[in-house]
Protein backbone atom coordinates (compact mmCIF):
# COMPACT_ATOMS: atom_id res chain seq x y z
CA UNK A 1 0.00 0.00 0.00
CA UNK A 2 3.03 1.94 1.03
CA UNK A 3 4.80 1.79 -2.17
CA UNK A 4 1.28 2.37 -3.94
CA UNK A 5 1.24 6.03 -2.69
CA UNK A 6 4.60 6.79 -3.34
CA UNK A 7 4.17 5.79 -6.90
CA UNK A 8 1.63 8.42 -7.49
CA UNK A 9 2.95 10.66 -5.94
CA UNK A 10 5.74 10.27 -8.57
CA UNK A 11 3.36 10.18 -11.63
CA UNK A 12 1.99 13.68 -9.83
CA UNK A 13 5.51 15.33 -9.57
CA UNK A 14 6.49 14.27 -13.06
CA UNK A 15 3.39 15.68 -14.57
CA UNK A 16 3.97 18.80 -12.74
CA UNK A 17 7.32 19.31 -14.00
CA UNK A 18 5.77 18.15 -17.70
CA UNK A 19 3.49 21.21 -17.32
CA UNK A 20 6.60 23.57 -16.30
CA UNK A 21 8.42 22.27 -19.05
CA UNK A 22 5.91 23.33 -22.02
CA UNK A 23 4.99 26.43 -20.18
CA UNK A 24 8.53 27.32 -20.52
CA UNK A 25 9.36 25.79 -24.23
CA UNK A 26 6.52 26.50 -26.51
CA UNK A 27 6.85 24.76 -29.40
CA UNK A 28 8.55 26.08 -32.96
CA UNK A 29 4.93 26.34 -34.46
CA UNK A 30 3.83 28.78 -31.44
CA UNK A 31 6.98 30.62 -31.32
CA UNK A 32 6.85 31.68 -35.09
CA UNK A 33 4.18 33.78 -33.98
CA UNK A 34 5.90 36.15 -32.21
CA UNK A 35 9.05 36.79 -34.43
CA UNK A 36 8.40 39.53 -36.29
CA UNK A 37 9.18 39.43 -40.25
CA UNK A 38 11.91 41.04 -42.49
CA UNK A 39 10.96 44.78 -43.29
CA UNK A 40 11.46 45.50 -46.59
CA UNK A 41 11.15 49.49 -47.02
CA UNK A 42 9.96 51.21 -49.94
CA UNK A 43 7.89 54.50 -49.80
CA UNK A 44 8.17 54.73 -46.38
CA UNK A 45 6.01 51.38 -46.32
CA UNK A 46 6.81 47.93 -44.85
CA UNK A 47 6.26 46.04 -48.11
CA UNK A 48 5.88 42.65 -45.72
CA UNK A 49 3.03 43.95 -44.48
CA UNK A 50 0.77 44.11 -48.11
CA UNK A 51 0.24 42.39 -50.87
CA UNK A 52 2.20 44.10 -53.41
CA UNK A 53 0.94 44.79 -56.69
CA UNK A 54 3.13 46.48 -59.48
CA UNK A 55 2.67 47.31 -62.89
CA UNK A 56 2.34 50.17 -65.16
CA UNK A 57 -0.78 52.62 -66.70
CA UNK A 58 -1.60 51.09 -70.12
CA UNK A 59 -2.83 53.41 -73.02
CA UNK A 60 -6.64 53.92 -72.07
CA UNK A 61 -5.94 53.34 -68.53
CA UNK A 62 -7.59 55.48 -65.63
CA UNK A 63 -7.38 55.78 -61.91
CA UNK A 64 -10.99 54.63 -61.67
CA UNK A 65 -10.62 51.81 -63.73
CA UNK A 66 -7.39 50.19 -62.10
CA UNK A 67 -8.99 50.82 -58.30
CA UNK A 68 -12.71 49.35 -60.24
CA UNK A 69 -10.32 46.07 -61.30
CA UNK A 70 -9.16 46.00 -57.31
CA UNK A 71 -12.18 45.74 -55.69
CA UNK A 72 -12.79 49.96 -54.72
CA UNK A 73 -16.59 51.18 -56.31
CA UNK A 74 -16.54 54.41 -57.83
CA UNK A 75 -18.67 56.05 -55.39
CA UNK A 76 -15.40 55.58 -53.05
CA UNK A 77 -13.06 56.15 -55.69
CA UNK A 78 -15.03 59.66 -56.81
CA UNK A 79 -14.58 60.19 -52.69
CA UNK A 80 -10.65 59.66 -52.62
CA UNK A 81 -10.00 61.89 -56.13
CA UNK A 82 -11.78 64.76 -54.61
CA UNK A 83 -9.48 64.23 -51.50
CA UNK A 84 -6.10 63.61 -53.32
CA UNK A 85 -6.58 66.51 -56.13
CA UNK A 86 -4.95 69.45 -53.96
CA UNK A 87 -1.74 67.17 -54.48
CA UNK A 88 -2.35 64.94 -57.78
CA UNK A 89 -4.84 65.37 -59.95
CA UNK A 90 -5.73 61.49 -61.00
CA UNK A 91 -5.88 63.07 -64.61
CA UNK A 92 -2.26 63.00 -65.19
CA UNK A 93 -1.47 59.17 -65.07
CA UNK A 94 0.57 59.03 -67.84
CA UNK A 95 1.23 56.05 -69.97
CA UNK A 96 4.49 53.47 -69.33
CA UNK A 97 4.51 55.08 -66.27
CA UNK A 98 5.05 52.58 -62.92
CA UNK A 99 2.27 52.43 -59.82
CA UNK A 100 2.85 50.16 -56.88
CA UNK A 101 -0.89 48.93 -54.94
CA UNK A 102 0.03 48.07 -51.19
CA UNK A 103 -3.22 45.50 -50.74
CA UNK A 104 -4.63 44.37 -47.29
CA UNK A 105 -4.00 40.52 -46.48
CA UNK A 106 -7.49 39.61 -46.50
CA UNK A 107 -9.49 37.67 -49.19
CA UNK A 108 -10.38 40.82 -51.62
CA UNK A 109 -6.77 41.86 -51.27
CA UNK A 110 -8.64 45.55 -50.65
CA UNK A 111 -6.11 47.88 -51.91
CA UNK A 112 -4.60 50.38 -48.99
CA UNK A 113 -1.97 52.76 -50.49
CA UNK A 114 -1.60 53.70 -54.68
CA UNK A 115 1.39 54.50 -55.31
CA UNK A 116 2.43 56.09 -58.75
CA UNK A 117 6.14 57.28 -59.99
CA UNK A 118 6.27 60.02 -62.47
CA UNK A 119 9.90 60.50 -62.59
CA UNK A 120 12.22 57.80 -60.90
CA UNK A 121 13.14 59.41 -57.67
CA UNK A 122 9.55 60.84 -57.12
CA UNK A 123 6.83 59.64 -56.40
CA UNK A 124 2.79 60.33 -55.31
CA UNK A 125 1.08 58.57 -52.86
CA UNK A 126 -2.92 58.12 -52.27
CA UNK A 127 -3.61 56.45 -48.97
CA UNK A 128 -6.90 54.77 -49.73
CA UNK A 129 -7.74 53.69 -45.86
CA UNK A 130 -8.97 55.38 -42.75
CA UNK A 131 -8.13 59.20 -43.16
CA UNK A 132 -7.91 59.22 -47.33
CA UNK A 133 -5.02 61.55 -48.38
CA UNK A 134 -2.57 62.12 -50.74
CA UNK A 135 1.54 63.30 -50.29
CA UNK A 136 4.81 63.44 -52.46
CA UNK A 137 7.77 61.94 -51.62
CA UNK A 138 11.34 61.43 -53.21
CA UNK A 139 13.65 58.23 -52.93
CA UNK A 140 16.79 58.96 -51.31
CA UNK A 141 19.26 59.61 -54.09
CA UNK A 142 23.11 58.78 -53.78
CA UNK A 143 25.85 60.99 -55.68
CA UNK A 144 28.74 58.61 -57.08
CA UNK A 145 31.48 60.51 -58.44
CA UNK A 146 33.84 59.22 -61.14
CA UNK A 147 36.27 59.41 -63.80
CA UNK A 148 36.73 58.02 -67.47
CA UNK A 149 39.11 58.38 -70.41
CA UNK A 150 39.68 57.12 -73.39
CA UNK A 151 41.39 57.75 -76.79
CA UNK A 152 39.43 57.84 -80.03
CA UNK A 153 39.74 54.88 -82.58
CA UNK A 154 37.34 56.05 -84.43
CA UNK A 155 34.21 58.54 -83.33
CA UNK A 156 33.36 59.90 -79.60
CA UNK A 157 30.49 57.74 -79.28
CA UNK A 158 31.84 54.63 -80.09
CA UNK A 159 34.73 54.99 -77.87
CA UNK A 160 32.52 56.06 -75.23
CA UNK A 161 29.92 53.17 -75.45
CA UNK A 162 33.01 50.62 -75.69
CA UNK A 163 33.86 51.75 -71.86
CA UNK A 164 30.13 50.78 -70.75
CA UNK A 165 29.82 54.90 -69.93
CA UNK A 166 26.24 56.37 -70.17
CA UNK A 167 24.89 57.44 -73.56
CA UNK A 168 23.82 60.61 -71.53
CA UNK A 169 27.42 61.05 -70.59
CA UNK A 170 28.12 60.81 -74.12
CA UNK A 171 25.08 63.67 -75.14
CA UNK A 172 26.68 65.84 -72.40
CA UNK A 173 30.26 65.47 -73.32
CA UNK A 174 29.49 66.32 -77.15
CA UNK A 175 27.16 69.45 -75.56
CA UNK A 176 29.78 70.73 -73.57
CA UNK A 177 32.82 70.96 -76.39
CA UNK A 178 29.97 71.71 -79.42
CA UNK A 179 30.48 75.38 -79.67
CA UNK A 180 35.44 74.43 -79.74
CA UNK A 181 35.39 71.07 -81.29
CA UNK A 182 34.29 69.87 -84.85
CA UNK A 183 33.27 66.30 -83.25
CA UNK A 184 32.50 65.44 -87.63
CA UNK A 185 36.36 65.78 -87.99
CA UNK A 186 37.92 64.17 -85.00
CA UNK A 187 40.89 62.20 -85.38
CA UNK A 188 42.27 58.73 -84.41
CA UNK A 189 44.68 59.38 -81.56
CA UNK A 190 41.99 62.24 -79.60
CA UNK A 191 41.97 61.68 -76.35
CA UNK A 192 39.62 62.86 -73.60
CA UNK A 193 39.16 62.73 -69.35
CA UNK A 194 36.57 63.40 -67.14
CA UNK A 195 35.11 63.75 -64.10
CA UNK A 196 31.99 63.42 -63.58
CA UNK A 197 28.92 62.15 -60.80
CA UNK A 198 26.08 59.73 -61.26
CA UNK A 199 23.00 59.61 -59.39
CA UNK A 200 21.59 55.92 -57.84
CA UNK A 201 18.16 55.88 -56.15
CA UNK A 202 18.77 53.96 -53.00
CA UNK A 203 22.45 53.11 -53.91
CA UNK A 204 21.17 50.59 -56.54
CA UNK A 205 19.27 52.03 -59.62
CA UNK A 206 20.99 54.79 -62.05
CA UNK A 207 19.16 57.76 -62.63
CA UNK A 208 21.53 59.72 -64.80
CA UNK A 209 24.18 62.10 -65.16
CA UNK A 210 24.26 64.73 -61.93
CA UNK A 211 26.82 66.55 -63.45
CA UNK A 212 30.38 66.75 -65.79
CA UNK A 213 32.27 68.15 -63.27
CA UNK A 214 35.58 68.95 -65.60
CA UNK A 215 36.61 67.56 -69.02
CA UNK A 216 39.60 67.38 -71.19
CA UNK A 217 39.64 66.84 -75.08
CA UNK A 218 42.72 66.60 -77.07
CA UNK A 219 41.99 67.54 -80.58
CA UNK A 220 44.62 67.74 -83.32
CA UNK A 221 47.11 68.39 -81.11
CA UNK A 222 45.39 70.96 -78.96
CA UNK A 223 44.19 71.19 -75.10
CA UNK A 224 40.32 72.30 -74.51
CA UNK A 225 40.13 72.14 -70.69
CA UNK A 226 36.33 72.47 -69.69
CA UNK A 227 34.89 73.54 -65.68
CA UNK A 228 31.49 73.72 -64.58
CA UNK A 229 31.68 76.71 -62.56
CA UNK A 230 28.51 78.56 -61.17
CA UNK A 231 28.50 81.96 -62.02
CA UNK A 232 25.31 83.22 -60.35
CA UNK A 233 24.53 81.53 -56.57
CA UNK A 234 20.91 83.07 -56.66
CA UNK A 235 19.83 82.05 -59.90
CA UNK A 236 21.67 79.13 -59.89
CA UNK A 237 23.59 79.16 -63.39
CA UNK A 238 26.42 77.52 -63.79
CA UNK A 239 28.30 77.36 -67.30
CA UNK A 240 32.08 76.08 -68.89
CA UNK A 241 34.93 78.16 -68.79
CA UNK A 242 38.60 76.50 -69.70
CA UNK A 243 41.66 77.12 -67.79
CA UNK A 244 41.93 80.86 -68.65
CA UNK A 245 38.76 81.81 -67.57
CA UNK A 246 37.46 81.59 -71.55
CA UNK A 247 33.63 80.75 -71.78
CA UNK A 248 33.47 77.26 -74.08
CA UNK A 249 30.06 78.59 -75.79
CA UNK A 250 30.10 80.35 -79.11
CA UNK A 251 26.61 82.34 -79.79
CA UNK A 252 25.96 78.87 -82.15
CA UNK A 253 26.54 75.74 -82.05
CA UNK A 254 28.52 73.82 -84.93
CA UNK A 255 25.57 71.82 -86.08
CA UNK A 256 21.96 71.39 -85.46
CA UNK A 257 21.95 67.67 -85.26
CA UNK A 258 23.64 65.47 -82.43
CA UNK A 259 25.88 62.88 -83.66
CA UNK A 260 25.55 63.06 -87.41
CA UNK A 261 27.85 63.03 -90.30
CA UNK A 262 28.01 65.97 -93.33
CA UNK A 263 26.57 64.59 -96.45
CA UNK A 264 27.16 67.68 -98.43
CA UNK A 265 29.18 70.86 -97.91
CA UNK A 266 28.21 74.45 -98.62
CA UNK A 267 29.92 74.16 -102.48
CA UNK A 268 29.13 77.29 -104.27
CA UNK A 269 31.09 75.37 -107.71
CA UNK A 270 29.30 72.51 -107.34
CA UNK A 271 27.77 70.25 -110.31
CA UNK A 272 25.71 67.49 -110.57
CA UNK A 273 25.46 64.95 -113.21
CA UNK A 274 21.69 64.15 -113.04
CA UNK A 275 21.50 67.48 -114.07
CA UNK A 276 23.85 67.41 -117.03
CA UNK A 277 26.84 68.78 -114.73
CA UNK A 278 25.31 72.36 -115.04
CA UNK A 279 26.35 74.74 -112.10
CA UNK A 280 24.06 74.23 -108.85
CA UNK A 281 25.57 76.06 -106.38
CA UNK A 282 24.48 74.58 -102.78
CA UNK A 283 24.31 77.03 -100.10
CA UNK A 284 23.67 75.16 -97.72
CA UNK A 285 25.14 71.98 -95.26
CA UNK A 286 23.29 68.88 -95.09
CA UNK A 287 23.66 66.60 -92.22
CA UNK A 288 22.56 62.88 -92.78
CA UNK A 289 20.90 61.48 -89.93
CA UNK A 290 17.48 59.18 -89.67
CA UNK A 291 14.28 59.97 -89.76
CA UNK A 292 12.56 61.42 -86.39
CA UNK A 293 15.94 62.94 -85.27
CA UNK A 294 15.82 66.23 -83.15
CA UNK A 295 17.04 69.25 -84.96
CA UNK A 296 18.02 71.49 -82.77
CA UNK A 297 18.57 75.87 -83.22
CA UNK A 298 21.78 76.48 -83.27
CA UNK A 299 21.62 79.54 -81.53
CA UNK A 300 18.90 82.01 -79.27
CA UNK A 301 16.61 84.05 -81.90
CA UNK A 302 12.85 84.45 -83.22
CA UNK A 303 11.01 82.28 -85.85
CA UNK A 304 10.48 84.30 -88.74
CA UNK A 305 9.02 81.03 -91.10
CA UNK A 306 7.78 77.95 -89.95
CA UNK A 307 5.81 76.34 -93.32
CA UNK A 308 6.55 74.14 -96.36
CA UNK A 309 7.29 75.05 -99.51
CA UNK A 310 8.54 74.15 -102.89
CA UNK A 311 11.92 72.03 -102.79
CA UNK A 312 12.54 72.76 -99.28
CA UNK A 313 9.92 71.14 -98.11
CA UNK A 314 8.39 71.83 -94.09
CA UNK A 315 11.24 74.29 -92.74
CA UNK A 316 11.78 76.75 -90.11
CA UNK A 317 13.61 80.03 -90.52
CA UNK A 318 15.23 82.20 -87.25
CA UNK A 319 16.49 85.51 -87.10
CA UNK A 320 19.15 85.74 -84.19
CA UNK A 321 20.10 89.15 -84.46
CA UNK A 322 20.53 91.94 -87.06
CA UNK A 323 23.34 90.05 -88.12
CA UNK A 324 22.71 86.30 -88.40
CA UNK A 325 19.84 84.47 -89.85
CA UNK A 326 19.60 80.31 -89.94
CA UNK A 327 17.36 77.84 -91.70
CA UNK A 328 16.81 74.18 -91.14
CA UNK A 329 15.19 72.55 -94.34
CA UNK A 330 13.18 68.88 -95.74
CA UNK A 331 12.05 68.04 -91.95
CA UNK A 332 9.38 65.92 -91.27
CA UNK A 333 7.43 68.08 -89.00
CA UNK A 334 8.09 71.40 -87.34
CA UNK A 335 8.12 71.61 -83.93
CA UNK A 336 7.70 75.60 -83.14
CA UNK A 337 5.47 78.37 -85.15
CA UNK A 338 6.26 81.68 -86.73
CA UNK A 339 6.49 84.32 -83.64
CA UNK A 340 8.02 81.57 -81.51
CA UNK A 341 11.49 82.93 -79.11
CA UNK A 342 13.46 79.82 -79.15
CA UNK A 343 16.50 78.72 -77.13
CA UNK A 344 19.73 77.90 -78.54
CA UNK A 345 19.79 73.54 -78.75
CA UNK A 346 15.73 73.50 -78.08
CA UNK A 347 13.98 71.20 -80.42
CA UNK A 348 12.15 73.00 -83.80
CA UNK A 349 11.34 69.41 -85.63
CA UNK A 350 12.88 66.44 -87.01
CA UNK A 351 14.83 64.93 -89.83
CA UNK A 352 12.60 63.98 -92.88
CA UNK A 353 12.71 63.90 -96.35
CA UNK A 354 10.06 66.45 -97.59
CA UNK A 355 10.85 68.13 -100.42
CA UNK A 356 13.65 67.79 -102.69
CA UNK A 357 16.08 64.99 -101.24
CA UNK A 358 17.31 61.84 -101.99
CA UNK A 359 17.84 60.81 -97.99
CA UNK A 360 17.23 61.70 -94.93
CA UNK A 361 18.69 65.01 -93.58
CA UNK A 362 18.45 68.43 -92.54
CA UNK A 363 20.00 71.48 -95.27
CA UNK A 364 21.34 73.82 -92.77
CA UNK A 365 21.49 77.30 -93.95
CA UNK A 366 23.43 80.19 -92.79
CA UNK A 367 22.99 84.09 -93.33
CA UNK A 368 25.25 87.21 -92.59
CA UNK A 369 23.84 90.67 -93.52
CA UNK A 370 21.30 88.78 -95.98
CA UNK A 371 23.90 86.57 -97.69
CA UNK A 372 24.17 83.13 -97.28
CA UNK A 373 27.91 82.19 -95.96
CA UNK A 374 29.86 79.50 -95.01
CA UNK A 375 28.85 78.73 -91.40
CA UNK A 376 32.53 76.59 -90.95
CA UNK A 377 34.31 79.48 -92.11
CA UNK A 378 32.96 82.05 -90.11
CA UNK A 379 34.89 83.25 -86.71
CA UNK A 380 31.66 83.57 -85.01
CA UNK A 381 31.57 85.55 -81.30
CA UNK A 382 32.49 83.69 -78.53
CA UNK A 383 29.65 83.78 -75.41
CA UNK A 384 30.76 86.19 -72.03
CA UNK A 385 33.61 85.21 -70.10
CA UNK A 386 33.82 84.81 -66.21
CA UNK A 387 33.07 88.32 -64.63
CA UNK A 388 36.48 90.22 -63.34
CA UNK A 389 35.08 90.02 -59.55
CA UNK A 390 35.13 85.79 -59.68
CA UNK A 391 38.26 85.45 -61.99
CA UNK A 392 40.41 84.69 -58.26
CA UNK A 393 37.68 82.95 -57.07
CA UNK A 394 37.51 80.90 -60.35
CA UNK A 395 41.33 79.90 -60.50
CA UNK A 396 41.46 78.53 -56.98
CA UNK A 397 38.17 76.74 -57.59
CA UNK A 398 39.73 74.69 -60.63
CA UNK A 399 43.65 74.52 -59.44
CA UNK A 400 42.13 70.76 -57.80
CA UNK A 401 40.06 69.72 -60.85
CA UNK A 402 42.60 70.48 -63.18
CA UNK A 403 45.24 68.60 -60.93
CA UNK A 404 43.24 65.48 -60.97
CA UNK A 405 42.21 65.69 -64.47
CA UNK A 406 46.31 66.10 -65.71
CA UNK A 407 47.05 63.16 -63.01
CA UNK A 408 44.20 60.70 -64.97
CA UNK A 409 46.59 57.89 -67.11
CA UNK A 410 45.95 56.51 -70.27
CA UNK A 411 46.70 53.50 -71.03
CA UNK A 412 48.75 51.56 -74.06
CA UNK A 413 45.64 49.66 -75.06
CA UNK A 414 44.00 52.84 -76.42
CA UNK A 415 40.60 51.70 -74.64
CA UNK A 416 40.42 53.09 -70.59
CA UNK A 417 37.98 51.91 -68.45
CA UNK A 418 36.41 54.35 -66.48
CA UNK A 419 37.44 53.98 -63.17
CA UNK A 420 34.73 53.12 -60.44
CA UNK A 421 33.12 55.35 -57.54
CA UNK A 422 36.08 57.69 -55.59
CA UNK A 423 33.36 59.09 -53.47
CA UNK A 424 29.88 58.67 -52.46
CA UNK A 425 27.47 61.64 -50.80
CA UNK A 426 23.50 60.90 -50.26
CA UNK A 427 21.09 63.56 -50.83
CA UNK A 428 17.47 62.49 -48.76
Amino acid sequence: MQSKRLLIALFICIGVFSCKENKTKPDVKSLQTFIKPEEVKEFGFNLKEYIVKRDTIKFGDSFGEILERNHIGYPQIFNIAEKAKDTFDIRNLRAGKPYTLLCAKDSLETPQAFIYQPRKEDYIVIKLSDSIHAYRGKKPITIVEKEASGIILNNLSETMEAQGLPYSLINDMSDIYAWTIDFFRLQKGDRFKIVYKQRFIEDTIYSGIESIDAAYFKHKDESFYAFNFKVDSLKNISDYFDENTKSLRRTFLKAPVQFSRISSRYNLNRRIKYYGYKLRPHKGTDFAAPIGTPILATANGTVTESRRRGGNGKYVKIKHNATYSTQYLHMKAQNVKKGEFVKQGDVIGWVGMTGNTGGPHVCYRFWKNGKQVDPFREKLPAAESIPDSLKASYSEFIKPLKSRLDNIQFSDNKIILPIEQDSISQIQ
